[in-house]
């Protein structure tokens, strides 16, 4: 290419980044955005830069006339590539030392030209449709990291690869490979640190070979499809393991034992759905244990004293298991370090221990815990998630509710209101108090809450008027009011169509109500008297659609026009039965003599339309200024080499998995 057409090129992206609102020169795209870098704008920079980052661009072809064979450091990842094979010429790019494929559309199998990019230190090439047996890198002496993650190659895994001088960081998991796992007689020991092999299909005895690798910190051998129970003892040689996967995976019983020797570095261990029937005694020699997940087994009894006196232990999963109790004083918590605790769906009964100080998040739901919430949690500072639902809790409400983030105690015999505690600035987004035995009124200390996303006081004996007054709250998305005494307008006094608090991710604009006097708030499609997890729905809520449905209790006392929307008038007349004010469609009762009236289009409609006119006005005037100055700079540097803009925008930094 010719001087003046790279400078040419390099000129059209000053003009873009005078007039576009993001700049192309932050080669470090966002991944929330995605901008169009066309081939003869990549061209123009490859000119001038050792490193290219063009991730998230939503490039279509890699090599449609891009020159990028002196580079060092390529990032293609994330971009809209058509699908295909990989291009045999990123075997030409023989400088690289880095290159992130990751998050394409690439299958087939991988060239064999990988091979000559022996500078190569770093290769992403996971998160694709890659088939085939293992890549032809062996000879990749440089080679510190190796991510083939979540492809579908199949086979065995070359012995060499073990014994590679510089690779450090290896993750193969989310494949296809099977077979055994050989490692080669060689008096140089294995350099791999980092080895994630989970969720492949191998065969034989593996465990033996890999306890060869004694430089290993991090190993993930989750799901792997063995055979046969895993024998723990075996990690014994590893003496740096701190990171150890086995989720998915008998486990023998007898290597659970207090007695056998294992990696006493372990600072986190993965024991999920492993079949265990026992609490683990080999916990008790790990003092360095920070996580331990024993969640989805078939552990009974208690949960021994000792558990938690492991000094730096901090989270402690033992959901879904058949737990009933803890061995030890009421009070056996509160010295603990434990920081995240999950109880989640076990059989545990009486009331719930004093938790630690130090405690964030606690999830008891799905259990037979009696009595009242303790008091003592409010003392917790530290604690954001109260997770209490689906149990037999008795008693009032916890003052302190304004200090948290997520609180669910659905489904318990709570009594009492709910506490007008809610000071301003509080950080809570998620209430649920459904299917208790709550009366008074809503709080209108919830109009301090400006982070409150969901609100769910369903199946309660609350009776107030309509809390129109909560549509003041910014990012409320979700409330369910069913079965319940609210009555009255749904606006304030002389106010049309007052309430339009509920949106969705997808949806902008308001939602308009004429004249509605109550309405009945729920999912659409799932009735929440149904044993689900509330606390996950809630966090789910935003791809979830909403309606509203009108109470058909016996409590309902509803009349006036329904509402003309399509989520309302699209509801079965069923849905409107037995409230005999009511009329407008679906129902025949018309409102006004026999033929109800178009519904008026809003008047703050019209306002929105004129803002956007505003807008785009504004957008020309801001935007022409822009262009004359790019024009000026684009003058200006015609006439000088562009490298000095170069020097100033400079490699991009490198990025890390």
């Amino acid at each position: 290419m010719s001087e003046s057409r790279v400078r040419l090129h390099f000129l059209s992206l000053i003009l873009l980044c005078c007039v576009s609102p993001s700049s192309l020169f932050t080669l470090n795209i966002d991944k929330s955005s995605y901008v169009a870098c066309g081939p003869h704008q990549t061209q123009a920079l490859t000119e001038f830069m050792n490193e290219f980052d063009s991730s998230h661009c939503n490039l279509s072809d890699p090599f449609n006339g891009v020159r990028l064979h002196h580079l060092r450091y390529l990032y293609l990842s994330q971009n809209n590539f058509i699908p295909s094979s990989l291009p045999s010429e990123f075997g030409n790019l023989n400088r690289l030392e880095l290159l992130s494929l990751s998050s394409n559309d690439f299958f087939g199998q991988v060239p064999p030209t990988i091979r000559n990019l022996t500078s190569l230190k770093e290769l992403h090439l996971d998160k694709n449709k890659f088939t085939g047996s293992f890549p032809p890198v062996q000879n990749l002496t440089m080679l510190s990291l190796l991510h083939l993650y979540e492809n579908h190659f199949y086979g065995t895994i070359p012995s060499s690869l073990f014994t590679m001088p510089s690779l450090s960081d290896l993750d193969l998991s989310g494949n296809d490979l099977n077979g055994s796992i050989n490692f080669p007689n060689s008096s140089t020991p294995s350099m791999l640190e980092h080895l994630y092999l989970g969720q492949n299909h191998f065969e034989g005895k593996i465990i033996e070979p890999i306890s060869k690798l004694i430089n290993l910190k991090i190993l993930d051998l989750s799901f792997i499809n063995t055979s046969y129970p895993i024998d723990i003892s075996l990690f014994a040689p590893l003496k740096s393991l701190s990171v150890l996967y086995l989720s998915g995976n008998p486990i023998s019983p007898a290597s659970l034992d207090t007695s056998l020797d294992i990696p006493t570095n372990l600072e986190s261990l993965l024991l999920q759905s492993c079949g265990i029937i026992e609490f683990p005694n080999i916990l008790k020699n790990l003092e360095k244990l920070e996580l331990i997940t024993l969640s989805h087994n078939r552990i009974k009894g208690k949960i021994p004293e000792w558990l938690w006196n492991l000094p730096r232990l901090t989270t402690v999963f033992l959901k879904n298991n058949s737990l009933n109790g803890f061995e030890g004083p009421v009070d056996v918590l509160v010295n603990s370090s434990v920081k995240n605790l999950d109880l989640e769906q076990n059989c545990f009964e009486g009331e719930i221990p004093i938790l630690p100080l130090s405690i964030s998040v606690l999830s008891t739901e799905y259990n037979r815990f009696t009595g009242s919430i303790p008091l003592s949690i409010c003392s917790c500072r530290s604690l954001t998630d109260l997770l209490l639902g689906y149990n037999n809790l008795t008693g009032p409400v916890p003052q302190c509710l304004s200090n948290l983030t997520f609180v669910t105690l659905r489904k318990n015999n709570l009594e009492g209101s709910i506490p007008d505690t809610f000071y301003m600035g509080n950080s809570l987004q998620s209430l649920d108090v459904g299917h208790n035995l709550l009366t008074g009124k809503l709080p209108r200390s919830l109009q301090n809450c400006s982070s409150l996303e969901f609100l769910v006081s369903d199946h309660n004996i609350i009776e107030d008027t309509f809390p129109f007054w909560l549509k003041g709250l910014p990012k409320l998305q979700g409330l369910i009011l069913s079965s319940n005494k609210f009555y009255g307008s749904i606006s304030p006094p002389g106010q049309d169509g007052g309430l339009y608090m509920l949106r969705k991710k997808s949806t902008n604009g308001k939602l308009y109500y004429n004249n509605v006097e109550a309405v009945d708030l729920q999912y659409k499609g799932l009735y929440m008297e149904q044993a689900a997890d509330c606390t996950q729905l809630l966090k789910q809520c935003l791809h979830r659609s909403y309606s509203f449905v009108v109470g058909k209790s016996e409590q309902s006392r509803l009349k006036g026009e329904i509402p003309q929307g399509t989520q309302i008038t699209g509801q079965a007349k069923s849905s409107f039965e037995g409230n005999a004010g009511l009329c407008g469609l679906p129902l025949q009762e018309t409102c006004f003599g026999t033929n109800a009236p178009p519904t008026q289009r809003p008047k703050q409609e019209d306002k929105e339309e004129e803002v956007e006119v505003l807008n785009w006005k504004a957008v020309v005037i801001g935007y022409g200024p822009g262009v004359l100055l790019g024009l000026a700079i684009a003058h200006v540097i015609a006439s000088y080499k562009p490298e000095w803009l170069v020097k100033i925008v400079g490699p991009s930094k490198r990025r890390s998995r």
